[in-house]
């Protein structure tokens, strides 16, 4: 094996073994008002594990559009997880409405699934 090919595995190898997070940490750093960063690096907190690190970034992202269902429905779940059903459940009602009118049906059967449960 050549050292181009050897240099290019490692480097390969070492971006497989990042976290997701660590590739979105240093983006919204970079650039803190990009909301698609922030909200790539809510989602990668909240799904490697790390709820309550995501819930900031999350709200932010909802707060920033009223039409944003997504960040709305990963901030419920996430609030859920740590137990605040208070904070999630109009949260997760809200996500439903848009998910009604945005005709997300998918998203619509989880939300509905979700608050049948609390």
């Amino acid at each position: 094996m050549d050292s181009l090919t050897k240099s290019s595995t490692c480097v390969i190898t070492t971006v497989i073994a990042m976290k997701k997070s660590e590739v979105f940490l240093p983006k919204v750093k970079e650039q803190p008002e990009n909301l698609l960063f922030r909200f790539s690096l809510g989602q990668a907190l909240y799904e490697e594990g790390a709820v309550t690190e995501s819930v900031s970034h999350l709200q932010k992202c909802a707060d920033s559009q009223s039409d944003w269902m997504l960040p709305r429905i990963l901030l419920g779940k996430a609030l859920l997880q740590d137990g605040d059903l208070e904070q999630a459940k109009p949260i997760l009602q809200d996500a439903l409405q848009l998910a009604i009118e945005q005709n997300h049906e998918g998203p619509e059967s989880e939300l509905r699934a979700l608050l049948d449960g609390v």
